[in-house]
């Protein structure tokens, strides 16, 4: 693999490591689930503003009517994932809900096939496959379908959907223009889809301690600008597969960084659990390496 291939998959491994964080600020914050989304969204926002005011504010003008929608998409989507997500939180246990969203990768594989025409292997799916096992052990002891529980695992499946569309609907935006912009518009779209939520729910807006303030800033900078960035920054050379893929290892950094920042023990099914998403993860990025490499040596009939 050369190395100008091997920066997408540092940037994917980096992005991990920030989401990773974000169950460690959100459990540190006292405000609303869906308070703190919109001020971790809203914060990146004004972040990238200055780069976008003095470098990108002029490639506005290159979004086509198209990549309007699509970005606009991409920010309710993503405004929405939230919104779902901590709503099920309401109905199923953690780990269900956990389990559940983390299925990205079926929803991948099936998106990219219809919409980008990315045929995908036996192998390719049998590893993403085993990672999503993996994260089945880390939470089996608390997963649950019953009763009211179950409207809450819809509710995390259909969080589960709308990140995976999320991603698909910038994979082809991301081939045509910078970082910069796009995330600049889809985060400022969906701060605002956010704000419109809390205030419709009548939540405070403002009066939270300056702890609170203090991890809704981190969470802009860490898991949003150096975690989903990144990933956006990843689709213009890889597919939304790989990313829901890598994107599997986010339970394991969190399990990790709560055993040193919450004193939370590891569980021998959280030690097992990860090992088996990190298998699942090497086999899949060797099959796709191996694909690559078989391609590249395959030459056209003259």
């Amino acid at each position: 693999m050369k190395s100008s291939n091997v920066y997408p998959y540092a940037a994917l491994l980096v992005g991990v490591i920030a989401v990773s964080t974000s169950a460690i600020f959100v459990k540190l914050t006292s405000a609303p689930a869906a308070v703190t989304a919109f001020y971790r969204l809203f914060f990146a926002t004004l972040l990238l503003m200055p780069l976008f005011l003095t470098k990108h504010v002029k490639d506005v003008k290159g979004l086509t009517k198209k990549d309007w929608g699509y970005s606009i998409l991409a920010g309710v989507l993503l405004a929405f994932h939230f919104i779902v997500w901590f709503e099920s939180l309401n109905y199923t246990s953690v780990a269900s809900s956990v389990v559940l969203v983390t299925l990205q990768p079926l929803f991948a594989f099936i998106g990219t096939y219809l919409f980008f025409k990315e045929k995908v292997t036996r192998v390719a799916i049998s590893s993403g496959i085993l990672a999503i096992i993996g994260s089945v052990i880390i939470s089996w002891g608390d997963f649950r379908i019953s009763g009211l529980a179950l409207f809450g695992d819809l509710l995390a499946l259909a969080a589960c959907a709308m990140i995976t569309a999320y991603l698909l609907v910038g994979q082809g935006i991301r081939k045509r223009h910078s970082l910069t912009l796009y995330t600049f518009i889809v985060y400022g779209i969906s701060s605002f889809t956010l704000l419109l939520y809390c205030l419709f729910l009548q939540y405070p807006m403002f009066s939270y301690p300056s702890w609170d303030w203090y991890n809704f800033l981190l969470l802009a900078i860490i898991p949003t600008l150096l975690g989903h960035s990144l990933f956006n920054w990843s689709l213009k050379w890889v597919s939304t597969n790989t990313i829901s893929v890598m994107i599997l290892l986010e339970p394991v950094g969190s399990i990790v960084l709560a055993y040193y920042f919450l004193n939370e023990r590891i569980i021998l099914s959280q030690a097992v659990g990860g090992l088996v998403i990190m298998v699942g993860i090497m086999f899949f990025l060797l099959e796709k390496r191996l694909t690559k490499q078989i391609r590249s040596k395959v030459k056209p009939a003259s």
